[in-house]
């Protein structure tokens, strides 16, 4: 029996990923909008989700890179891990001092963190899916000769 190498995600999970990024994101955006905050504060707030998730997704490919033997710098990778890492503590030291209740503070923590999941799942799947359509491709070419 052979293994299967279909690296195709499932429709149902592509699905989930994008719900995912776009339920984390908006919830997180929709709480700023009606913030009792300075538009500065919404603007850091913003910003470090912004910078959370470009930095999981240069995190996801930079292992991904690695993972295939795409050649990636280890100055490369490693801002990919420290900003994501920094976001993180931007985020926490942010609401740690904010003037909000527990219940906001943790509505903000967990929309972050399902973003930032989700936006690595998204990039998983596009890469996934690219994969998977370079595959088959490659086995029809194959097939024609």
């Amino acid at each position: 029996m052979e293994p299967n190498n279909n690296l195709q995600p499932s429709n149902a999970f592509i699905a989930a990923s994008w719900v995912a990024l776009l339920a984390g994101a908006t919830a997180f955006n929709i709480g700023l909008w009606n913030a009792a905050m300075q538009l500065n504060e919404k603007g850091y707030y913003f910003t470090v989700l912004m910078f959370g998730l470009f930095s999981a997704i240069s995190v996801q490919k930079a292992v991904r890179d690695q993972m295939e033997g795409i050649p990636v710098t280890n100055l490369y990778y490693g801002i990919a891990w420290f900003t994501t890492l920094l976001s993180i503590l931007l985020l926490t030291v942010g609401l740690w001092n904010a003037n909000l209740t527990k219940s906001e503070k943790g509505f903000y923590a967990m929309s972050f963190t399902l973003s930032m999941f989700a936006a690595i799942a998204v990039q998983k799947n596009t890469r996934d899916m690219k994969a998977s359509q370079k595959e088959k491709n490659n086995n029809s070419n194959n097939a024609e000769k």
